[in-house]
């Protein structure tokens, strides 16, 4: 980083916009309809899709106003904007993917170096332990602990041996993991403990006698209600564990819908309550895992939950098709609720990555604005745009626009396209184009839909199809060139 480059955070006072010439009115419209806290210019460089632009090409073709403090460039872009710094000597930005999310994109609250902090433990439980091969074991130890685990939690099975605990503990230890042991059995507690187990869940009234076995172990417990008791019940195992000096947390046990969820959230208060300074855990995935609903929206909720109640540690697991990457969905949580409740402000506007399945605001295209892009088209690639109002596809020669996204069939007829590569890739984008209407999604050509947090990477190199001859292959635009 050179000296010239001013620091991400700082508020730019006037931005140069590097654009294209096909782009530019739709750009000067929304920044001519944006109340923005800058001034700013527009560089249109001499290429007709912004997107074709590559950093390296941009540093050379681009001259820098007087006063410029921000180059902002089209967010799909080629390169590392630091070859742009190196030339210029200002601060370079990529973009949001399309230039109508520019006004989100500078009024959204300002995420600070605050954000992407927290203060909620993750423990992911690996079930079923004993019936895993170790290696088998060790996988997911290393899946979860980079989807953002915490603790490993190593789940036994009551009524089936584990002989290999200690070792499971041991090699899990061994790369550098922090683990926990999940049972009620005192011989599999202690062996875990002794392996260097730093967490036991769960002790109560039915094997509270191994607490005195714990002491000076260093290893933290979990205590919990009795089965089928209330809070009352936790009372005489608190007691030993602070006899014995123990370190604790208490759970007072999160139930499934229809079996005492809402009486068990009470319960955590209650416990808050009756224990202000008390460490907490909720095993969370109680609710996940017995719940047929998308889980990013019910981690959101009880993570928030937790984060109100200084519940500090929470117990996850991925068993069901539809828990799958809850720990990477409490990893995201707990940073965006941290900064909601430390902050005072809703968590909106700041990480959308829990937004999966629709997305959090849909763009959307009058025809006036796509009949003014098709004046300046030449050539007979396709482009095809999507909103809730339907699907419109144009090149220089055609505009064919449906709001029927169950009879794609009938669009493509109107296309006149019959070559087979051709027919094929414009299949593929019709087909992602009615499913982002249908679910409420943005729609962008030669890209992967959003799916929040698991959306895939793409190549960033948007391409489109011609009418005739083979599809154009994405390029890089040599220097000077004008790419129409």
């Amino acid at each position: 980083m050179t000296d010239a480059t001013v620091r991400a955070s700082a508020a730019p006072r006037r931005v140069l916009f590097v654009t294209g010439r096909l782009a530019e009115p739709a750009l000067r419209r929304v920044l001519t309809n944006t109340a923005l806290p800058f001034a700013y210019e527009v560089a249109v460089l001499k290429i007709t899709v912004a997107a074709l632009m590559t950093t390296p090409w941009i540093a050379r073709n681009l001259d820098l106003p007087d006063g410029t403090d921000l180059v902002m460039i089209p967010g799909l872009c080629e390169g590392d904007p630091q070859v742009i710094v190196d030339k210029v000597g200002v601060r370079v930005e990529k973009g949001p993917r399309d230039l109508r999310e520019l006004p989100v994109h500078f009024g959204r609250p300002a995420a600070s170096a605050a954000y992407g902090a927290w203060d909620i433990e993750i423990v992911a439980e690996i079930n079923n332990a004993p019936r895993m091969t170790r290696h088998e074991i060790q996988k997911t130890a290393d899946y979860f602990h980079e989807s953002g685990a915490d603790i490993i939690d190593i789940g036994c099975t009551p009524g089936l041996a584990f002989p290999a605990l200690a070792d499971v503990v041991r090699e899990c230890k061994g790369g550098g993991r922090r683990v926990s042991v999940d049972t009620f059995d005192s011989h599999e507690i202690l062996t875990a403990v002794e392996a260097g187990a730093e967490l036991v869940l769960s002790v109560n009234g039915s094997n509270v006698d191994v607490v005195s076995a714990l002491a000076g172990t260093g290893a933290r417990v979990v205590a919990v209600p009795d089965l089928g008791g209330g809070l009352e019940t936790l009372e005489p195992t608190l007691e030993a564990l602070a006899r014995h000096g123990v370190p604790y947390l208490i759970d007072p046990v999160l139930e499934p819908i229809g079996h005492g969820f809402t009486a068990s959230i009470a319960r955590y208060a209650e416990t808050r309550r009756r224990h202000p300074e008390a460490e907490m855990l909720m095993g969370i995935g109680n609710l996940t895992e017995l719940t047929a609903a998308d889980s990013t929206g019910v981690h959101a909720v009880l993570v928030a939950i937790c984060q109100e109640l200084g519940i500090r540690a929470v117990l996850t697991t991925e068993v069901i098709p539809w828990a799958r990457g809850a720990v990477k969905e409490v990893d995201v949580a707990r940073r965006l609720m941290h900064y909601a409740v430390t902050q005072r402000t809703i968590p909106k506007g700041v990480d959308n990555r829990l937004v999966t399945i629709k997305d959090p605001a849909v763009l959307e295209y009058s025809e006036d604005e796509l009949r003014a892009l098709q004046q300046g088209i030449t050539d007979p690639n396709f482009r095809i745009f999507a909103d809730r109002d339907g699907i419109t596809v144009l090149n220089n020669e055609r505009y064919v626009h449906s709001a029927e996204v169950g009879r794609l069939d009938s669009l493509f007829a109107r296309l006149g396209v019959d070559e087979a590569t051709h027919a094929f890739y414009l299949g593929t984008e019709l087909a992602k184009a009615g499913l982002a209407v249908t679910l409420g999604k943005n729609y962008r050509q030669d890209a992967p839909l959003s799916w929040g947090y698991l959306t895939p990477p793409d190549d960033q190199r948007p391409g489109h199809t011609r009418l005739t001859g083979r599809p154009s292959r994405p390029h890089r635009p040599p220097p000077g060139a004008r790419e129409d």
